[in-house]
């Protein structure tokens, strides 16, 4: 077997591998035996079916599996002996010369590799991300003042002119509140996906999403959502680096109380407060018993770590917007 490696940039690698008939005739003949001491013909007993019935039948199918198998070995040596760090996973290339299946013969067949890109970004106290404090006009409130005294009149409920007021206040404050904090975390992501410029081998990133979710996505829906996919995979990137580079890990009680609050936060979209602890441990027992369930939860603890460190670290620039000017940011 040869393997010729052609370095198409500093992200792509093009893999030719050249398979000779030597490299999967072991391979050939242990599936053959294998076929024939399972091969149920009418006419002959089980495990003495004639080799040449089973060449014929099965013979096209046997030689893919024998010369498949040893690509994937030959594959992994050369990803583990280069030390790569791969993106994704080896495809067969737009470039595959056509393959004339019989057994006996070589094979030549060509492979892109995508790698991860190296990351390195510092996080100082110099990094500046501006921090809002969102501000309401006259108008939005008296807006809501007139929405709320109405709704109370149509429930039949009496409220002084002082408490909707308060309760308008208190309305604005929260909901600006938690824009404004999930401003400053998306922020301070898209600055350190910008500080690291990060590039990646999109071409084959894309091919590879359809690859991997073939039949669950178009190329249409891929191109639409291909963009936002991106920011989020360097961003994956970037929060990975720095889990490290702080020395931060994810513990199982990290992951536990990721959970406890989520399903906390649940119930309390139903409007449901103080919930038995009971209900809330199974709850907390489903979940980690997901493991698509897991690996979100640990996505967020690794968000928060993350972004929590880099928020003492850096300068918080206080700014003070209108909810309009606040709305209008990219």
């Amino acid at each position: 077997m040869k393997l010729t490696k052609n370095q198409v940039d500093k992200l792509n690698i093009e893999l030719t591998v050249h398979v000779e008939a030597a490299d999967y005739a072991e391979n050939e003949r242990k599936k053959l035996a294998e076929y024939r001491r399972n091969a149920d013909f009418k006419g002959f007993r089980k495990g003495n079916v004639p080799v040449s019935l089973i060449q014929r039948v099965y013979g096209g199918q046997i030689l893919a599996d024998s010369v498949n198998q040893v690509i994937g070995e030959a594959l992994g040596k050369f990803i583990e002996d280069e030390k790569l760090n791969v993106l994704g996973e080896p495809l067969g290339s737009e470039k595959q010369p056509e393959i004339d299946w019989v057994s006996g013969n070589d094979f030549d067949f060509v492979f892109d590799i995508a790698l991860t890109p190296e990351i390195n970004v510092d996080v100082v106290k110099e990094d500046t991300v501006f921090n809002y404090t969102i501000t309401v006009s006259a108008k939005e409130k008296e807006n809501m003042v007139s929405s709320l005294k109405k709704f109370y009149e149509e429930r039949k409920e009496e409220k002084t002119d002082e408490e909707i007021e308060k309760e308008v206040a208190e309305r604005f404050e929260a909901s600006n509140k938690d824009e404004a904090a999930w401003r400053l975390n998306k922020d301070i992501r898209t600055f350190y996906v910008e500080k690291a410029g990060i590039e990646l081998p999109e071409a084959f990133l894309k091919r590879w999403l359809l690859h991997a979710n073939e039949g669950k996505v178009t190329e249409e829906q891929l191109e639409q959502e291909f963009p936002a996919f991106v920011e989020d995979f360097k961003w994956q990137l970037v929060r990975g680096y720095l889990m490290k580079k702080f020395g931060f890990e994810i513990s199982q009680q990290d992951i536990e109380e990721a959970a406890k609050s989520y399903v906390a936060y649940q119930y309390a979209m139903y409007g449901l407060g103080n919930v038995p602890e009971n209900m809330i441990a199974d709850a907390v027992k489903n979940i980690l018993n997901d493991r698509k369930q897991i690996d979100r939860l640990a996505e967020q603890v690794e968000d928060q770590k993350v972004i929590s460190k880099i928020k003492e670290t850096i300068t918080l620039k206080a700014k003070k917007i209108s909810s309009e000017k606040f709305r209008e940011l990219k």
